[in-house]
């Protein structure tokens, strides 16, 4: 998600992908649902080279992959993020759901 090449997403996703990103800026929040073209929308409205994205753990069950990470702005804290998603056969993306918050961190 840290590319301007939304095909780096794109190219990961099933026919019948769907998402929700719960996005909390503390004061704050929104809600991003919506299949392949809501995907896109996301895409386009971010904030392209200001964040990072980087995981701190992660697991995998079956298919089902989870992650805990951090967004960084210039190298700080911005907020702390969990992504779960639901995997095919070819290990594409069907449906995600991410949850971001800048009130909880997870390294201190």
């Amino acid at each position: 998600m840290d590319s301007d090449d939304p095909d780096r997403v794109l190219n990961h996703i099933t026919n019948d992908f769907e998402l929700s990103i719960q996005f909390s800026k503390g004061d704050s929040a929104a809600e991003f649902y919506g299949d392949r073209a809501g995907l896109v929308v996301y895409l386009e409205q971010r904030e392209k080279s200001a964040l990072t994205h980087h995981i701190l753990s992660g697991a995998r069950v079956g298919d089902t992959e989870l992650c805990l990470g951090e967004t960084r702005r210039d190298g700080e804290f911005e907020a702390s993020f969990n992504a779960t998603a639901k995997l095919d056969s070819d290990d594409k993306v069907r449906r995600l759901l991410i949850c971001r918050t800048p009130k909880i961190r997870f390294t201190e």
